[in-house]
């Protein structure tokens, strides 16, 4: 048997040795496409090339690319576990050309490989070609041999790829394996094509025509192939299965899913297991390239597809978190061909073991609800839509988890009713996807990097230099020229402004020229990684494409965002250092006034870790180390020790930063791949100081912090601040803390002394006080009493007391505090039949401008706003024992 690793290798030796340049999986997180929410196809990663906006690097590649389908318009999730081939995560084996060979040689490699490298039979093959398509036809008659029967031409958009309305587009020919006769189903383009006998394993797209509002507008200049084979399918067909789920790597996961659960993969327990295996996958690449789980976007989609596999999990028995005791043979079946994995582990462990502990509080209810909702419904009834969206709402559950969960019921869900419910409750719906986390490139931008190239950035070495200005944009738009007053976006051959990027601010500062131009730059941007975008206002005279200015960098501005940025490498490490190798960057500002750091970890810092973090950075701050910034490749910058950010996208050469003191390997305290400008020396970064420490979403943490001056400036004013407090208290600042401490114990005896003061005086004891005085109304014992000070929750002790002192009689009191009032009455039993405590109390609480009241006939409470008229309560009760009202 060939292994499923073998499979994908030997794929890539042919391509690789046919000339191909090899090009390793892009991340799960497109950079070149803000409409999709994750790569879904192997051609992704090309899409600028095969769309002219970018120059290929070779002219045909192949690679082995990292797919999810979990979201948006390309969504397999809800029938991943019941059919044989649909997946969360997949890998697309594809060649490309750009413009170097077409369909022949298209066709000829992928009959070469199919055939003659993996011995898979002629007679188990059917290629398919669109219906017009007559010279793919013959080339699969002239290289295959196949009969004509079993080339199928196919007339729908099956066999016709585009991109969009607008760019490239072209036929396709997909080639099909035949299972055998035993496996209904019939091959493409037949009535029974659905059935499962016939499964497509190979997809060659034929880009040559150039499409403009649907229709077919010119033949394209270069015609390329895209190609797309899922390494799941042909490894079925390699192993001689016919369930991607029977596949060696599959069977190892779901292997390790009934070792764990103690459950076989059988019958009624098979879907689960298999949802198991396959969300392992797709959850655990989305996390090491940088995905977490969250309440939008992203992160919504990855935590439904956790939240699935962990409801399985629990059909199964599993009374532990299950998922994150998978990861090892995840990484033992996957890591050695994708690394990120193992640089990964811990925090994808860490994570699937917290959202699935934090889960499980909620399923319960949640099934619980179901369970109630649908208790008395069969096969062919449907649930309400709002009940489904309580359980979105309430209890976190995803719609496609309570479709699942009713599947086996054969039980529906109105999702009409189920969106309408969404819809009225704005504030609890699911965020829009607001595209891939990048500003959608304008084509202005294209058309500009097309014509000039990218903008070189001499800001590493100078902040201030000249260039020629090759574009002027406005209001969306070229520009040949701008005036005095307008607001324009500046480009340049060459410029020591930094655009923004990697969590940097843009630089600020001024273009001139000696003619009398000024222009005040208020921030750089980064169009498309390459261009650095100056915006500013023209102050005064007039600039036109051609000019050679002058260009200047606020350098004190700089100086203090490329301390913060230094810093935020030092308390990475630090972090690092401190809580562990699961600590990783998940976003940073670095502003000129501060700096803010977000990293992976479950929980709140403690004080000593704030503490020691803030001393460990500043020990390789006064060290004062140079910092030393090389150029290297990715692969020697990893294996050098540099710390790469999952899901971030590298080109041929990359910066590798290297600042702090060397540890016992001879290595340096902070070494990452880094595009910023830094400080000279760390020493250049001052002082650090964290001010505060945060949550930002589940599992990810916030710090942020001064350097500099700034830090300086911070400490001063608290310092200034305790001399004040130090002042107050008539004391030394060194003695504050003493000073405070007893001034707290004091006043905590002193409350003591006079609510037990006030509550002696309530009853009779106390010094002069007389305590109260019990006067007859009506022919009925009645004591009221308006204390300051006393707090409400006293009042029901000192009735109490009051009542047992009169033996029969009526008493109320008011307890006022900050101008309100709390009122009570008590009533003793043997009058309870004449007086109710509640109708006493209520006339009082009316007295005090308050409404209601409550309680029993022998003892009630309520309140009112205005303290001022405590003494009219007690007059309204004594008008009621004097029998001059009656109760409201």
């Amino acid at each position: 048997m060939t292994s499923t690793n073998e499979i994908r290798r030997s794929f890539l030796d042919y391509f690789t040795g046919a000339g191909h340049r090899e090009v390793p999986s892009a991340p799960l997180v497109p950079y070149n496409d803000p409409t999709l929410m994750f790569v879904n196809a192997g051609m992704v990663p090309f899409k600028n090339v095969f769309t002219g906006l970018e120059t290929p690097p070779e002219p045909t590649a192949t690679s082995s690319q990292k797919c999810v389908r979990a979201g948006g318009k390309h969504n397999d999730l809800d029938n991943v576990g019941y059919t044989a081939r649909h997946h969360t995560f997949f890998e697309m084996l594809g060649n490309f050309s750009f413009g170097d060979y077409f369909k022949e040689q298209a066709i000829t490699h992928a009959w070469t490989l199919l055939t003659k490298e993996w011995g898979i039979p002629a007679e188990k093959l059917t290629a398919t070609v669109y219906h017009t398509d007559d010279e793919a036809f013959d080339l699969w008659r002239k290289i295959s041999g196949l009969p004509e029967e079993r080339i199928i031409r196919i007339p729908t958009k099956d066999n016709f790829w585009a991109m969009g309305d607008d760019g490239p587009c072209g036929p396709c020919s997909e080639v099909f394996y035949d299972h055998g006769d035993h496996i209904f189903g019939g091959p493409p383009g037949s009535p029974d094509e659905d059935g499962d006998r016939f499964v497509e394993i190979w997809n060659l797209v034929f880009m040559q025509y150039e499409q403009a509002g649907g229709e077919i507008v010119a033949d394209l200049p270069k015609p390329s192939i895209d190609t797309g084979m899922g390494l799941e399918r042909i490894a079925a067909v390699l192993q001689g299965v016919h369930d991607n789920y029977d596949t060696d790597t599959f069977k190892e996961l779901i292997g390790a899913s009934e070792s764990l659960t103690g459950v076989k993969a059988e019958g009624d327990h098979t879907a689960s297991h298999r949802v198991i295996a396959d969300h392992l996958r797709s959850t655990s690449f989305l996390l090491a390239d940088g995905v977490l789980p969250s309440n939008e976007g992203r992160g919504y989609v990855l935590r439904r597809i956790m939240r699935r596999a962990m409801r399985h999990a629990h059909l199964l028995g599993a009374k532990e978190p299950l998922m994150h005791r998978l990861v090892p043979a995840l990484i033992t079946e996957m890591g050695q061909a994708y690394p990120e994995l193992g640089r990964a582990q811990p925090l994808i462990e860490e994570t699937l073991e917290r959202e699935e502990a934090q889960f499980r509080r909620t399923l319960e209810k949640g099934l619980g609800l179901l369970d109630e909702a649908t208790g008395a419904m069969g096969e062919g009834d449907s649930l309400d839509g709002e009940t489904a969206f309580k359980l979105y709402d309430t209890y976190g559950f995803p719609y496609d988890l309570t479709e699942d969960a009713l599947r086996s019921r054969g039980i529906a869900v109105d999702r009409e009713g189920f969106d309408a419910a969404m819809a009225r409750q704005k504030a609890a719906a699911r965020a829009a996807w607001k595209g891939s986390g990048q500003a959608a490139d304008s084509e202005v931008w294209f058309d500009i990097a097309d014509r000039e190239g990218s903008t070189e950035f001499t800001g590493y070495s100078s902040t201030e230099g000249e260039g020629c200005v090759v574009a002027l944009v406005k209001d969306g738009a070229e520009v040949p020229s701008a005036d005095a007053g307008d607001s324009v976006i500046v480009l340049v051959n060459q410029t020591p402004f930094y655009g923004e990027s990697g969590g940097q601010a843009g630089d600020a500062g001024s273009i001139s020229t000696p003619e009398g131009l000024m222009i005040a730059v208020t921030d750089t941007a980064k169009p498309l990684g390459r261009l650095h975008a100056h915006e500013g206002k023209v102050e005064a005279g007039s600039i036109k494409v051609g000019d050679t200015v002058r260009l200047s960098v606020d350098v004190e501005r700089r100086d203090r965002i490329r301390a913060n940025h230094s810093a935020t490498h030092l308390v990475h490490a630090a972090l690092r250092n401190r809580l562990g190798d699961h600590v990783t960057q998940k976003g940073s500002l670095v502003a000129e006034d501060r700096l803010r750091f977000d990293f992976s970890h479950p929980k709140a810092l403690s004080d000593e870790d704030i503490a020691a973090i803030e001393a460990e950075v500043n020990a390789e701050i006064r060290a004062n180390d140079p910092v030393v910034t090389r150029l290297m490749t990715p692969d020697d910058a990893i294996a050098a020790g540099a710390m790469a950010l999952f899901g971030e996208k590298y080109g041929d050469e990359v910066r590798v930063l290297s600042m702090g003191r060397n540890d016992s390997e001879g290595r340096n305290y902070s070494v990452e791949l880094c595009g910023g400008t830094h400080v000279r020396a760390t020493g250049d970064i001052g002082l650090f100081r964290i001010v505060s420490e945060t949550a930002v979403s589940s599992g990810v943490r916030r710090i942020e912090a001064l350097t500099g001056e700034a830090a300086r400036q911070w400490l001063v004013g608290r310092e200034d601040a305790l001399k004040s407090v130090a002042g107050a208290l008539k004391t030394s600042v060194d003695e504050v803390v003493d000073r405070v401490a007893a001034l707290v114990s004091e006043r905590k005896q002193l409350e003591r002394e006079l609510a037990d003061a006030k509550k002696a005086l309530a009853l009779g004891g106390g010094g002069t006080s007389s305590g109260p005085i019990d006067e007859d109304v009506g022919g009925v014992k009645f004591s009221g009493q308006a204390i300051d000070g006393l707090e409400a929750k006293e009042l029901r002790g000192l009735l109490d007391e009051a009542k047992k002192r009169m033996g029969s009689g009526v008493a109320a009191i008011c307890a006022i505090n900050d101008g309100k009032a709390a009122f009570a009455v008590a009533v003793t039993d043997d009058l309870t039949d004449r007086f109710s405590a509640v109708d006493l109390v209520r006339a009082g609480v009316e007295a005090l401008g308050g409404k209601g009241g409550g309680g029993r006939p022998d003892m009630a409470q309520g309140g009112g706003p205005d303290a001022s008229k405590a003494e009219e309560a007690l007059t309204a009760v004594r008008r009621i024992l004097a029998g001059e009202t009656s109760p409201a």
